[in-house]
């Protein structure tokens, strides 16, 4: 039965964007999404609707292009909105702080105002466990002190997370719930869908899977002294599906409750290291993954895996895939993939000229207002803030 509900999802072609999208037409939602595809492609979408035979609208926009965003809101009638859209390496973020803060923090800024001149309060943020900093116990619980972040990345999250705080504490109607993830993995079980980085700052995974499909020469791990078993770094892995499904949990709690502002855990509750990890996947793909060991990286830490109890007990939600599970898709994935999306014929865009005129799309200092398809709505002047360095990275988690 369909659910008939409308889930604006920012940052929808990005690798965790396009696997939730597929959990949330499979439960009967609608879906519109935008992205302006900085670090993903757009095939990704094309795929999500040939594996759940279900149509996505699409629009390539920037969080940082607010009228776009506004004029986005004021032709649909939207009911929840998923925020993935975030520049998201913790190296990277180290190098550029001052990208990392104006596209995560002022483009979050822009999608709250413009659900906010529309009357959308549900809202579902992609957070992360980096808001934890170097963690006093674990595993970790969600009442565990955060702030003392220890790289851009995770601050970008940690200021988000206390704006939304402060928003939901001053304006009730607002009903937020705060994921933080720990680390994905894997891919779609089809193999027709996974993690497709698009620049040098990559993810663990998709690093391990270019040295055994041949792409690399080796894998650099960073810090061989930390106290682990085996002195690389523990993390909690957790498999993109899992992740995906408890994003569809998080919008039925929604719905059971007004939290204001609520935050969950998103993990297994198991610490991995680095080596057990190539290990795994070695055993599971029968491949060799050649490494070296590098000193520590400026902004990483020792070990973080989470205490899931809270998800399970409120929103009934706890992680189904193993280990092996996740290196069996992703390397699924991979093989049938070796060049990702970058073949694929893009996705077709709705074209934004349709519904923000070109007089308005250019004079950022005007006042806009935007007619949609049934009641009329107006869009607010506000400043526009365009992206910088030729970066904009409004994309996936």
């Amino acid at each position: 039965m369909a659910n008939l509900k409308t889930v604006f999802v920012t940052g929808g072609t990005g690798y965790i964007g396009s696997h939730c999208i597929i959990d949330l037409l499979n439960e009967g939602y609608e879906v519109i999404t935008i992205d302006n595809l900085t670090n993903s492609r757009s095939g990704a979408l094309r795929r999500v609707q040939e594996i759940t035979g279900k149509s996505v609208t699409f629009y390539e926009c920037d969080l940082l292009d607010g009228r776009a965003v506004h004029a986005i809101f004021a032709k649909h009638k939207i009911d929840y909105v998923i925020h993935f859209a975030a520049m998201k390496a913790v190296g990277e973020s180290m190098q550029f702080p001052l990208i990392y803060y104006k596209n995560n923090v002022i483009g979050t800024i822009n999608l709250i105002e413009a659900m906010k001149a529309n009357s959308v309060y549900q809202m579902v943020f992609s957070s992360s466990c980096t808001v934890y900093g170097d963690p006093e116990h674990l595993p970790i619980t969600e009442d565990h002190p955060t702030g003392a972040v220890t790289n851009v990345y995770g601050r970008t999250k940690y200021l988000i997370e206390e704006m939304l705080k402060d928003l939901s504490h001053a304006e009730e109607k607002w009903n937020i719930i705060a994921l933080r993830y720990f680390n994905p993995v894997g891919a779609h079980p089809s193999g027709r869908l996974g993690e497709d980085p698009t620049k040098n700052f990559t993810n663990l995974m998709p690093y391990i899977g270019q040295v055994a499909i041949g792409k690399k020469p080796s894998l650099t791990i960073f810090g061989c002294d930390y106290d682990t078993p085996d002195g690389t770094g523990v993390r909690d892995y957790i498999h993109v599906m899992d992740l995906a499904s408890g994003h569809v949990s998080a919008l039925s709690k929604l719905d059971e409750e007004h939290l204001r502002f609520k935050t969950y855990n998103l993990g297994t509750g198991q610490g991995v290291s680095v080596l057990q990890l190539v290990k795994a996947f070695e055993a599971v793909t029968d491949t060799k993954v050649a490494y070296e060991l590098k000193p520590r990286r400026e902004g990483d830490i020792v070990s973080m895996f989470a205490n899931t109890t809270l998800a399970k007990k409120e929103l009934g939600w706890t992680a189904k895939y193993s280990l092996e599970n996740m290196c069996e898709d992703f390397w699924r994935w991979q093989t049938m993939n070796p060049d990702g999306y970058a073949n694929d014929e893009p996705f077709p865009a709705t074209s934004l000229d349709e519904i923000l005129p070109l007089s308005e799309k250019t004079t950022a200092a005007s006042p806009a207002k935007v007619t949609a398809a049934g009641p009329a709505k107006a869009v607010p002047a506000f400043n526009s803030v365009n992206s910088i360095n030729g970066v904009n990275g409004v994309n996936n988690h």
